[in-house]
């Protein structure tokens, strides 16, 4: 349920033009009030003109002060009122303003007070021809009708407030979901730029250095090395291309992304590396008669992908063992384990790939854990068979 507003939130502020006009509808009801009996009192009753002047002027310097403590003054010029017409016009204003409030205890209490005030002056006025029947209905009328006018001008501010609130509200709400989706893009750009060019980095970094290391091949051999980091430096660049094209939504051309790989795809991966002088035991236990999901197939294959890139930065040279099973009711349940080496490489790395792993498995509804089981370090992801 939505907080009702307390009063300072829907008032408006009031300039000089806003107090102007107040002012000369109360100047006008004064005076609608009072020359009914002015010029009487001015011949017949000067002490009860005096008065009355004088207790106008006084309500109307203090309705101005009405804010400030708006039950008080709206009473004080009530009972003002209650001896001079001119003073009309300033506590029909204050009690407007204490009925914006919305009070029913300030509304019967300022409400009540102003038609017993208005009772009393029309009682000890010399108006000409006075019903009192007549004076009391109309007496209670305006009364009834400045208080529910009151009440009606609260009721409005509310509904504006309430309005303009849930308009800054949902304003806010849209920046809010506009930063979370801008961070939630970034993430998946620089996991998916992880995944996919991290691989390929290490490849290139590792066979650099194995060529620098080594100073004692045969011209043949130098190019056949070079030629292989010239082709995993052409598959990064065309990977890459394919991660930046997702931030071209906008290009109207065919896209020219290469398909997204799946499980099927980690048997050459697996080739790939193990031709490049891996030694890398794949073992797929894998039952189902309709293939991997392509989402998760994708998810699968970037941790393996990751494993294998782990295994070249940290652990060079080791073995790794991967194993995959399930079915589509046990979901599948990826194992990369090798080696845990004495000396890692001195391929850099930013230490964002299995965080990055454990995002995507997260996002895809399953789970990643690593751990140590005696000198081997385990990679093992579970994987709904379709999110």
């Amino acid at each position: 349920m939505e907080p009702r507003p307390v009063v300072p939130d829907t008032r408006p502020e009031l300039t000089w033009a806003s107090h102007a006009w107040r002012y000369a509808l109360c100047l006008l009801f004064s005076a609608a009030v009072w020359q009914t009996v002015a010029a009487i009192e001015w011949r017949e009753e000067r002490p009860l003109f005096a008065a009355e002047v004088t207790l106008g002027v006084a309500a109307f310097v203090l309705v101005h002060f009405r804010r400030r403590a708006p039950v008080r003054v709206a009473l004080v010029i009530a009972a003002m009122s209650a001896f001079s017409g001119l003073a009309a016009g300033p506590a029909t204003l204050a009690a407007v303003s204490v009925a914006t409030r919305r009070r029913s205890g300030e509304v019967v209490l300022v409400g009540t007070t102003n038609f017993v005030a208005a009772q009393t002056w029309t009682t000890i006025a010399p108006i000409p021809g006075n019903d009192p029947l007549v004076t009391t209905l109309v007496n209670l009328t305006v009364n009834a009708g400045m208080m529910g006018w009151g009440l009606y001008i609260g009721s409005r501010r509310e509904l504006l407030w309430s309005l303009r609130s849930r308009a800054e509200r949902a304003e806010l709400e849209q920046e809010l979901r506009l930063a979370q989706a801008r961070s939630t893009e970034r993430t998946r750009i620089a996991r998916e730029m992880h995944d996919v060019l991290a691989h390929r980095i290490t490849q290139v970094s590792m066979h650099a250095g194995a060529l620098a290391f080594r100073d004692d091949l045969a011209g043949d051999r130098l190019r056949e090395g070079l030629g292989q980091i010239q082709r995993q430096a052409n598959d990064a660049l065309h990977e890459l291309r394919d991660v930046l094209g997702v931030l071209r939504e906008d290009d109207p051309g065919t896209s020219t992304a290469r398909p997204q790989p799946t499980y099927d795809d980690i048997g050459a991966l697996v080739a790939e590396e193990v031709s490049l002088g891996m030694h890398i035991d794949w073992s797929d236990d894998v039952d189902a008669p309709t293939p991997v999901p392509p989402a998760t197939g994708r998810a699968l294959y970037r941790i393996v992908q990751e494993g294998i890139t782990n295994v070249r930065k940290h652990a060079p040279g080791s073995g790794v063992e991967i194993r995959s099973s399930g079915d589509p009711g046990r979901g599948i349940t990826l194992v990369v384990s090798n080696p845990v080496a004495r000396a890692t490489g001195e391929t850099p790395g930013a230490g964002l790939g299995l965080v990055g792993l454990r995002e995507r498995a997260e996002l895809r509804g399953g789970r990643l854990r690593q751990r140590r089981e005696g000198s081997r370090f385990v990679l093992e992801a579970w994987l709904p068979w379709s999110a």
